[in-house]
């Protein structure tokens, strides 16, 4: 819960209360723990608190259940309980503003992005090419560049690649070999990505990510939630939007330094998913952006089961650490039990891998870095309810929230401007009638041809030749007469 007059968050409380300073949050955090032991309501608490201040939140809804944050709370004995123990005196059930996203479209509003703005570079390392196969996935982008083609979606892409292929032996002394094999592995790694629902996430309207950067009436910041219940399960697709998505965050935001809260906050839940056999191009995105994004004002969160689930080269970027209960059952889990309490700073009041597994539900130890930057002693505290509600909210009023979205009308119905597709498939029609044409042309000519020579085989007589051969014809038949005629005479004498 915020606190305008600390200008602190107001997180949990032990034996004192546990605060979060808002110009320490962009060193970025962890928030960990068994199934059912309360992360989520940590991420509520969280999410609510950077709303409050003024800073919009992205939120990867990987379970469907954050969707309630754009409804009241409603009362019940546990939180009631929270709010007695814990002292709370202004405690009140609100909704915040939601923008629902779905890359599918069926929860939320379409999250679309053109072939040319995710670029040869990250679409190679996340289809898995190698270098050779990469070096002409990079042709295909310049011969579109040259030819002043747009590549919006997948099928620009794949007559792109199509075109480039065909024409290899044309291109090859300007941009280098173009093998088939190379062609054959890009559109079979566009095939997997299209099976995945790909041919949905490339297209027009491109998603601006400015406006994920909004504020209601109240000065409170936009909840930004994905829904991922579908979106986690086609791994490629996933992978897909979020290395977009951290890519041009990080281009879009300029440096800011050191500010006294965030310009933006991101939560992924169920973080292990980025990670277990992601590509490597989205890993090592993760890591760079977790390095270098703390700079331009922007506060990463990631919630998971155990922290090792998360690589150590992003661990080590985590200042603000929220540890819920883990259970060792196996010689792996009591590694990683221990690993998880020696990276908080001892309390001498406990020790900290037995508390880890003796928490209850909504209790968490908890390590945040204060306003020097100094990670703080490990408090074991109960953490704040959530203001708005915990269920996920019926997909009526979801839908409501949805069409009732300013954004609706720019992002809902998708485009399809004239691009390399159209163009390309025009250019081989157009060629393809002029082949029949000359074709047809050259057939009639080699027909023609045929007569000719037929007819110039059997010499014409003039009338001169036939008046000449018929009065020859008839001198001879008289001469022969007479011959005959004679002898006859002879024979009778």
């Amino acid at each position: 819960m915020y606190q305008k007059d600390l200008h602190k968050v107001w997180l949990a409380t032990g034996e004192k209360k546990v605060y979060l300073e808002p110009s320490m949050s962009n060193r970025h955090g962890l928030i960990a723990g068994a199934t059912g032991t309360g992360k989520t309501v940590t991420l509520k608490v969280l999410a609510e608190s950077f709303s409050d201040m003024g800073v919009p939140v992205f939120v990867a809804d990987i379970k469907g259940d954050l969707s309630g944050m754009c409804k009241p709370g409603c009362e019940n004995k546990h939180i009631r309980r929270s709010i007695d123990t814990m002292g709370i005196t202004d405690f009140e059930y609100v909704s915040y503003p939601v923008q629902f996203w779905d890359v599918y479209g069926k929860k939320g509003l379409p999250v679309r992005t053109t072939v040319s703005e995710m670029g040869p570079e990250l679409l190679a390392r996340l289809l898995g090419l190698n270098d050779t196969q990469s070096g002409v996935l990079r042709i295909v982008f310049r011969v579109a560049d040259d030819k002043e083609l747009l590549l919006l979606d997948l099928k620009d892409l794949r007559a792109m690649v199509q075109y480039v292929g065909d024409h290899a032996k044309e291109y090859k002394l300007t941009y280098g070999n173009i093998s088939s094999q190379s062609v054959g592995a890009i559109q079979r790694a566009l095939l997997t990505l299209e099976d995945e629902g790909g041919e949905l996430f490339f297209g027009e309207p491109s998603l601006e990510l400015s406006d994920w950067i909004e504020w209601d009436e109240q000065g409170r910041g936009t909840m930004n939630i994905l829904e991922c219940a579908e979106l986690f399960q086609h791994p490629l697709l996933y992978g897909t939007f979020l290395l977009w998505m951290l890519s041009e965050i990080y281009e879009m935001l300029p440096e800011a330094g050191d500010l006294e809260k965030p310009k933006l906050a991101f939560f992924f839940d169920e973080a292990h998913l980025l990670f277990d056999d992601a590509p490597k191009a989205l890993v090592d995105k993760v890591e760079q952006v977790v390095r270098l994004i703390r700079s331009k004002g922007v506060s990463v969160w990631f919630i998971t089961q155990n922290p090792s689930d998360i690589p150590d080269s992003v661990l080590g970027q985590i200042g603000n650490r929220v540890q819920h209960a883990l259970r060792a059952y196996t010689p792996n889990d009591q590694k990683a039990l221990t690993a998880a309490a020696r990276s908080f700073r001892i309390n001498p009041a406990f020790r900290t891998v037995d508390a880890i597994q003796a928490l209850g539900v909504g209790e968490a130890l908890v390590s945040l870095l204060d306003e020097n930057g100094v990670p703080s002693m490990v408090e074991r505290a109960n953490i704040l309810p959530p203001r708005s509600s915990m269920a996920a909210v019926e997909d009526s009023l979801l839908q409501d929230v949805v069409r009732a979205s300013f954004l609706r009308r720019k992002y809902a119905e998708e485009e399809d401007r004239e691009s390399a597709f159209e163009m390309l498939t025009e250019e081989r029609e157009e060629q393809e009638k002029e082949e029949a044409e000359a074709k047809e042309k050259a057939a009639k000519e080699k027909e023609k041809a045929a007569k000719k020579k037929t007819s110039s085989g059997r010499k014409k007589t003039s009338l001169v030749e036939k008046a000449a051969n018929s009065a020859v014809n008839t001198i001879g038949r008289e001469i022969g007469r007479k011959i005959v005629r004679g002898l006859f005479d002879t024979f009778l004498k």
